[in-house]
């Protein structure tokens, strides 16, 4: 998916930090910009709507009996059984 970058973000950074941008960056033949534009992806993704309403779902979902993984595992074993 290709975005039309419009704002600019100043950061100041130590010299250690900028030499490993730099060699990540060469290493991998792209920009230092394109690793920071992935390294705020990666810690701080985009939400999607639906994920995000499932997992309200899940969370304020009711108390449920689950059962033991024998049991689980002789269901499983009875629906594989019938295809």
């Amino acid at each position: 998916m290709r975005m039309t970058l419009t704002r600019r973000l100043h950061v100041l950074l130590d010299e250690q930090r900028c030499q490993r941008l730099a060699r990540r960056a060469g290493q991998r033949k792209t920009s230092v910009a394109t690793l920071v534009r992935e390294a705020i992806d990666t810690a701080f993704p985009p939400e999607d709507p639906r994920k995000a309403a499932a997992a309200r779902e899940i969370l304020e979902a009711r108390p449920m009996p689950v059962p033991s993984p024998a049991q689980l595992k002789r269901e499983l074993g009875q629906i594989r059984a019938r295809r």
